[in-house]
């Protein structure tokens, strides 16, 4: 696998999962009271202690995006330009 194909596949994977994070943001914001009715049929769970569920489950989910997909194509992204800098270099 070259560091072109990661790239894309990095940069895809963040795209897609700051979408569903920014979709789900919003859902939960202009939705709540339907998000939590629809929740709390599965899981027994008060409506006080829902908004800071939620909260803590959009959290992580934010971390785990910036981790494991900006984080690492961010990194693709320096070393692709480091090797393009030291291949024109060599060409010199």
């Amino acid at each position: 696998m070259d560091i072109h194909l990661m790239r894309a596949f990095f940069k895809w994977c963040t795209i897609l999962n700051g979408g569903l994070l920014i979709v789900f943001s919003l859902i939960v914001r202009f939705a709540g009271a339907w998000v939590f009715g629809m929740h709390s049929q599965w899981i027994p769970i008060s409506e006080d202690s829902f908004p800071d569920a939620i909260y803590l489950l959009l959290g992580l989910f934010k971390i785990f995006v910036i981790a494991c997909n900006l984080v690492p194509y961010v990194a693709l992204v320096i070393i692709g330009r480091k090797q393009a800098a030291k291949k024109s270099a060599e060409l010199l």
